[in-house]
């Protein structure tokens, strides 16, 4: 803002829009004190989101405790849903206020010749697309697999009638990946109580049906330990073979990129409401609770993606240590928060063009995850998908529960 700028005589004939708007948005730093409680904040959020976070990879890795099939769906597609109220609720919508038209520095030199939020975000979900796609066409490459490799013309002309192909939507027989004779390097994968995979789309689904033995091959593209929410023991209790382990390596390797991308999205976005909570004035009190139960909705929509992924055994500890790292952000945030008290403003030039863009970038990247990896992937192109229309309507239900309360707290936080 400029020095010469008085508020106090201000000729609306000359004055500059941008210095106006600056002046009207810029909030000094409204700390009230309350310390004691904005203390108990850190170790409030601390337990309850990492407490959530864990659940559904708890439920999953972790056979003793007996979680019941439907308490894990509801965990899975209801925190799929606050994936998705976050992206547009709480990361695309205060980007408009930071940076949008009519604001501080949507009116600046430079800012005020595009509408940057939605440039932002769509350049993010392009970023992220192209890295999704590179992320798998290297393991095709590395592997020698690929969704398309089957003959189009050999399926329209097949002639042979009454039988179960076992085509899937990668285009490739899996029974004859998991038959196949030739031997490939062990990746250290566990052998025991472990599900056979088969491709990236199939390991984004927990939810098989109990099915006949010729279809056993589909449901044994779940993620470890989901088979026995299924009753499926007699399909997870055999060693995988060196093509399965590989498979499943691939898979994995695709999965967690995708997942990696999701967590920085949601990261990204709960530094700054941490932040912003240790220095937040009136607001505090309804914005505390508010906050609880936004990062453990979101903690909860991390979990559901970690229980989905099958980790080899040399990287067990990376779904404890990913949960962890989600449980600890917001904490943290708001310790520093509190350490510059007196001094940070979220209402500053500098301030909104550094949160606007953070919210633009997270909010695209959680819009491509949420609609392609969540919805698009579980629902639509997953071939081991349930039939069971109850279970799919508990699924939906779950989702569009998870996304209507997420955004409802955006009402507030």
């Amino acid at each position: 803002m400029a020095t010469d700028f008085n508020p106090q005589n201000v000729n609306l004939d000359t004055a500059s829009i941008h210095q106006i708007l600056c002046y009207i948005y810029a909030s000094p730093n409204d700390y009230d004190g309350r310390l004691g409680a904005r203390i108990s904040s850190v170790f409030v959020i601390l337990i309850v989101s990492t407490a959530v976070t864990f659940f559904p990879v708890l439920s999953v890795r972790v056979r003793w405790l007996k979680i019941p099939l439907y308490v894990y769906l509801f965990a899975r597609y209801f925190g799929a849903g606050v994936i998705i109220a976050t992206a547009f609720i709480h990361l695309l919508d205060p980007a408009y206020g930071e940076i949008g038209p009519g604001t501080c520095v949507g009116s600046a030199p430079g800012w005020s010749e595009y509408s940057w939020p939605p440039a932002i975000a769509l350049t993010a979900v392009m970023m992220i697309f192209l890295l999704d796609f590179a992320a798998e066409r290297y393991v095709e490459i590395k592997y020698g697999y690929a969704h398309g490799d089957e003959n189009v013309e050999s399926v329209i002309t097949d002639q042979q009638t009454g039988e179960d192909h076992g085509h899937t939507h990668g285009g490739e027989n899996v029974e004859s990946v998991i038959t196949d004779e030739q031997t490939k390097e062990s990746h250290d994968f566990d052998g025991q109580k472990r599900v056979r995979s088969h491709s990236h789309q199939h390991l984004h689904s927990g939810d098989q049906d109990d099915e006949t033995r010729r279809q056993s091959v589909r449901r044994k593209s779940v993620a470890p330990d989901l088979a026995r929410y299924e009753d499926a023991k007699d399909l997870a209790e055999e060693p995988l073979t060196d093509v399965e382990l590989a498979a499943t390596e691939r898979s994995f390797r695709q999965q967690i990129a995708a997942f990696l991308i999701l967590e920085f999205g949601v990261i990204v976005h709960s530094v700054i409401i941490g932040l912003n909570l240790g220095v937040v004035g009136a607001e505090f009190s309804t914005l505390y609770p508010v906050l609880v139960f936004h990062q453990s909705f979101e903690g909860l929509g991390i979990g559901a993606r970690l229980s989905a992924i099958a980790f080899p055994k040399r990287l067990n500890w990376m779904p404890w240590a990913l949960c962890a790292a989600y449980g600890l952000t917001t904490p943290i945030s708001i310790a520093i928060g509190l350490g510059v008290r007196t001094t940070y403003s979220s209402g500053s030039f500098t301030a909104n063009v550094v949160s606007g863009v953070l919210d633009s970038i997270s909010a695209g990247i959680l819009v491509y995850t949420g609609l392609v990896e969540l919805l698009a992937r579980d629902f639509l192109f997953n071939p081991a998908r349930t039939n069971d229309n109850k279970r799919l309507t508990f699924m939906l239900i779950c989702l569009f529960l998870g996304t209507g309360i997420m955004a409802l707290l955006g009402k507030w936080a």
